[in-house]
């Protein structure tokens, strides 16, 4: 078992707030009841024809209104992403019972991941540019063609001018986006952070996720999104953003916050694999979780749960359940849950998954996974319904088209 360190509070990190915009619903509560009752967010695509694609099927924010959450002064500057990004950090800092004040505001920041950023802003402003020239541009659009506007617009709506940056890294650009906001808050760098990740569905990123044969049905067969079943034939495209709201112990306390958990451990890793392609070894995944586990000083044993990465691709879900086989012995293996086959992949929804996994390490309990009938694997999956259980060490995992890896630890609070 790795050594134990006792952190002063300073450095450690825990979630005081949550606040999300996904296709189970906008804000804590709703989304947590449609969450853990095995609800889907996923349904025919709404916002564009899908007709020049393979697939129908999409996981689409709705009943999402930005004037609730956003100033009519800023709301028009905004793209798609960016209302997101700004309303569920807006719903984490109010679930944390965090006003930003002039004494407050430069020890507050945003650590976002984005995967593609505005692509129907891009594809837009591509397309003025090439058939009319530059004078036909908008120039209000022009901003928010970068991957770093969602972040920059949440700090102007919000007020707070901490440290302000974005992580793009294909499918763990959220995890990747939590761990560094961990790590700035540890050095000492922000006594707050709102951390996670966003990304939206669009007609041009969902035609070019069908033309890879990304999407299910892939292979044939009847779409949707069957993470670790037999059948599985490609995922789902989703979109949306979470948010979590991390502060350092020691503030939290000053301020007599309530804490949903801590965040105990971080690993990042890599390994070889084609750029659109997904790993086809284990050792990649094995590495990076066992360094998630030293950085929170456990070992696999004192794992509850795993938030898996699987999301009905026939080659992710293999490999992965094929490396938990061989981490996990087989009368120790926690219980293992996917939250896509209800929020589908929408590459930075590790945001949302780490709102999910927080809320089950809070509640110590696992939502179902949706779409599973038939298991791959004779691991401990979740499925068919909600799995009440303590939880004291919970496990996020990221793996990315690419080969890039990366694995956070959520463990239950104990002071």
């Amino acid at each position: 078992m790795p050594e134990r360190r006792a952190l002063p509070d300073a450095r450690r990190v825990v979630v005081t707030g949550l606040g999300m915009a996904t296709p189970l619903g906008v804000g804590k509560d709703v989304f947590a009841g449609r969450l853990f009752a095995g609800a889907s967010g996923i349904g025919p695509v709404q916002a564009f024809d899908t007709q020049a694609a393979a697939s129908r099927l999409g996981a689409e924010v709705r009943d999402f209104s930005p004037r609730d959450f956003i100033s009519v002064k800023n709301l028009r500057r905004m793209d798609r992403t960016s209302l997101l990004t700004t309303a569920s950090a807006r719903l984490a800092l109010e679930d944390a019972n965090i006003t930003v004040t002039e004494e407050n505001r430069d020890r507050v920041g945003i650590l976002l991941g984005t995967a593609f950023g505005a692509t129907d802003v891009t594809v837009s402003v591509a397309g003025a540019l090439l058939a009319e020239g530059p004078a036909s541009v908008n120039p209000i659009l022009v901003p928010n063609t970068v991957m770093n506007a969602p972040a920059g617009h949440a700090s102007i709506e919000l007020g707070f001018r901490g440290v302000n940056t974005t992580v793009t890294h294909f499918g763990v650009s959220a995890e990747n986006a939590i761990a560094y906001a961990v790590s700035e808050i540890r050095r000492g760098a922000a006594d707050v952070m709102l951390a996670g990740g966003a990304d939206i569905l669009s007609k041009f990123y969902y035609e070019a996720l069908s033309k890879f044969r990304g999407l299910s049905p892939d292979n044939g067969g009847e779409e949707g999104a069957r993470p670790f079943d037999a059948g599985r034939n490609g995922y789902v495209a989703g979109e949306g953003c979470g948010i979590l709201c991390l502060e350092s112990l020691a503030h939290a306390r000053g301020r007599g916050a309530a804490i949903a958990c801590e965040v105990t451990g971080a690993g990042l890793g890599s390994s070889r694999a084609t750029p659109s392609g997904w790993p086809t070894g284990t050792e990649g995944i094995r590495r990076t979780f066992r360094r998630a586990l030293a950085d929170a000083a456990i070992d696999p044993s004192e794992v509850s749960a795993v938030s898996a990465a699987a999301n009905g691709g026939r080659m992710l879900d293999a490999v992965e359940a094929r490396a938990y086989e061989e981490i996990f012995t087989a009368d120790a293996a926690p219980w293992i849950t996917s939250v896509k086959g209800a929020l589908g992949e929408s590459f930075s929804g590790g945001g949302i998954r780490a709102c999910a996994l927080a809320l089950s390490v809070e509640k110590g309990c696992l939502p179902p996974t949706v779409g599973l009938t038939r298991p791959i694997t004779g691991l401990p999956l979740v499925w068919g319904e909600k799995r009440e259980t303590g939880i004291r060490h919970a496990v996020q995992a990221g793996i990315s088209f690419g080969g890039t890896y990366a694995y956070l630890v959520f463990s239950r609070y104990e002071s």
